[in-house]
Formats: structure tokens, sequence, C-alpha cells
């Protein structure tokens, strides 16, 4: 009888050490689970905010190396709240404010608080490649016009480069960071305007920003329509000349520096200058 109880306990024993195995088996399948599910969320987040650029650190307005996902999780919500507080906000805008960002790449004057919202301008890049012709949309994005027309008439865009070139998924040219980094800005941030219904089709110009409301001299020129971007950047021209500049400059390429189709385009685009024609 003895040995019988021996067997059963040593069978009992077997089938207790096997239901654990079995269990162990399934925690560690779970965790490869989970693992592999976190891994495919963080490859989607990165490559989303690769995707979406215009997200550096420093809060200066532009897009890093590795974007600090101008379009992450959070992303979509910014937008909306972006799109939101520019749909109540009136335009022609009679007041401008500035607020202090960062240290500036060019010393230069806050613009005025006041500007001339009645008025109609045509900037001209004036590259070592060609003159881009803009008409500027002071009517509809007058904080972000009167900045540029400021920073253009205090020179801080002469004798800048052209710093990143994006020909995979969304199709611009990156300018407006005297560092030429893609960090360097003019130590003042602004609020984003025409954000409401904003598209960016070829021939659009808008600002590079690191999230909302942080708009300072960066800019992004889109050479073919580029309907992936968010409503996230404020659009404040239309290129009537010189697209095919861009165009060119696009298909030479990039070198990749940011990854496949994003670094800094293989032909340099210098601005000698900027000037306004103001109506």
């Amino acid at each position: 009888m003895a040995s019988k109880r021996e067997r059963q306990r040593k069978l009992a024993r077997e089938r207790y050490e096997r239901r654990l195995n079995r269990r162990a088996e399934r925690d560690r399948r779970a965790r490869q689970w989970t693992i592999s599910v976190l891994a495919a969320v963080v490859v989607l987040a990165i490559a989303v905010g690769g995707y979406f650029i215009f997200r550096p650190s420093g809060g200066s307005a532009a897009a890093p190396k590795s974007a600090t996902p101008s379009a992450t999780a959070s992303a979509s919500a910014s937008a909306s709240a972006s799109s939101s507080a520019a749909a109540t906000t009136a335009e022609p805008a009679h007041h401008c404010a500035y607020a202090p960002s960062g240290t500036a790449a060019r010393k230069v004057s806050v613009p005025p608080a006041t500007p001339d919202y009645t008025a109609t301008y045509q900037a001209t890049i004036h590259t070592n490649l060609g003159n881009i012709v803009i008409n500027l949309l002071n009517s509809k994005a007058t904080c972000t016009v009167n900045s540029f027309v400021s920073l253009a008439a205090q020179s801080y865009f002469s004798g800048t480069h052209c710093h990143r070139l994006t020909t995979s998924g969304i199709f611009v040219l990156q300018c407006g960071d005297p560092t030429g980094t893609g960090q360097g800005g003019p130590g003042y941030k602004f609020d984003d305007e025409n954000l409401a219904g904003a598209s960016y089709t070829a021939g659009t110009v808008a600002m590079a920003n690191s999230g909302p409301n942080s708009n300072g001299s960066q800019f992004f020129l889109v050479y073919k329509n580029s309907t992936s971007l968010p409503a996230s950047y404020t659009p404040f021209g239309t290129i009537v000349s010189g697209l095919n500049i861009l165009q060119n400059v696009a298909k030479a390429g990039s070198d990749n520096s940011n990854g496949p189709g994003d670094g800094h385009p293989k032909e340099k685009v210098e601005i000698n200058s900027v000037t306004i024609k103001k109506t």
C-alpha cells in the first residue's frame, strides 16, 4: 500500500509540475506578445513623428534630425485645438503678441505689436538658384506676415541656406534658420493663425513650429501636394513664381541625414536676401 501511495504522490507531483510549466509558458508568451506590441507602437510613433516633421527641441521652429514628434499620439488633439483657436480669431489681426523664446540666432528687434493689416505684401526670396516670389496672406495670417516682413527688413534671412528637404511622404523645403541646424529662431514666438481648413498644396508657404503657438522664423515651401500634413502649420503665403526652382532641388534629392528622403538638400539653396514689396 505504501508503494501505491508513493506512486500516487509522484503522479500528483508530476501533474502539478506540468501545470506550472504550462502556466510559465503562457506567461512567457504573453510577455513576448506585450513586448512586440509595445515595440510596434514605439516604431509607429517614431515613424509618424518623423513623417510630420517640424518639431525641434528647444522650442525653435524647425524640424530636428529625429522629429520630436511634431506629431505623436497627441498631435491630432493639438492640431484640432489649434484649429479651433484659429477659427475664433478675427483676421486680419489688429494687434500681435510676440513672446520671448530661447536665444536669437541673430539679434533682431521684435516686430511691431500693431501690424499694417490693410497692406498687401509680396516677398521675393533671392537665392543662388533664382528668385522665388510669394504673395503673403496678410488678411488671413496678419501677425505671421508682420513677423516675416520685419525679419526680412532686418536682413535676418540674408546669407542663410535652406537646411532641410523632404522628398518622401511630404514634399517641402525648409528655411529660415541662420544656424542651419534646424534649431535656430529669432528669440521670440507667436501664435498660430489661418489653421481652419488649412491644406498644403504645391506653392504653399507655411510656418514650421515645435508645437501649438510656437512659431518663430523657420518656414517651409511646399513644392508638391502634401495632403498628409495635419492643419498644424500656419499657411501665410502662396508661391507665384519660382516653384520650378524648388522642384529641381527636389529632383536632386537629399543626403538622407534625417532618414530616407529627408535631410540636407544635395543642391544647396542659399538665400541671398528677402525683399518685400508693399502696396
